[in-house]
């Protein structure tokens, strides 16, 4: 059996029949917009009020550690900056040959266009290391990139990708959900 194969059909099936085009038409009010006070958002620099503004460009995304419990609620621009740097790009960056980046450094997106953009890329790069790990490199341990982890094969480290674009993601289209039927009467 070839797992490599059945390993991206996973993340590029949910991805292709169930998450990307939902995020279609994603507007600069739906990716910012903040369903419950004090959300944690993508801000301009200098005007969050979260204990930690992270980020290298004009945008920041609010953050704090220890995380406070309970967590503050995210916006859709905060999550799609989570998996697009967190989930995505910095895994990227370990396995794969991208530039090396983190919460700290990365310069998150003032639009929801950019941002998207962002996600795509971040996808694809990931997708195609997948497929250039083989079989051999899915059996390796992910190393100490992954910390308490690193013992871990690559294969697991996939699966656990998988699963958080699935869940952070369909995060992102119900909140897109809760928009359009919350803000219906105001428009």
């Amino acid at each position: 059996m070839n797992w490599n194969p059945l390993l991206r059909e996973q993340i590029t099936w949910h991805w292709t029949n169930q998450l990307r085009d939902r995020l279609e038409g994603l507007t600069d009010d739906e990716y910012f917009w903040e369903p419950a006070p004090g959300s944690w958002n993508v801000r301009p620099r200098g005007t969050s009020t979260a204990p930690v503004q992270a980020g290298s460009g004009a945008m920041t995304i609010d953050f704090a550690f220890p995380q406070p419990d309970p967590a503050p609620f995210t916006t859709i621009a905060w999550r799609l900056g989570h998996v697009i740097v967190g989930v995505l790009a910095m895994r990227n960056a370990s396995h794969f040959g991208r530039t090396p980046t983190d919460y700290q450094s990365f310069e998150y997106a003032a639009t929801a266009k950019d941002a998207l953009a962002q996600l795509d890329a971040e996808y694809a790069a990931w997708v195609d290391g997948v497929e250039s790990l083989g079989e051999a490199g899915l059996a390796r341990p992910a190393g100490e990139a992954e910390g308490p982890f690193a013992g871990y094969p690559m294969g697991a480290l996939v699966l656990h990708i998988n699963r958080e674009l699935i869940h952070h993601l369909s995060e992102v289209c119900l909140l897109r959900d809760l928009y359009l039927h919350t803000r219906r009467g105001a428009s």
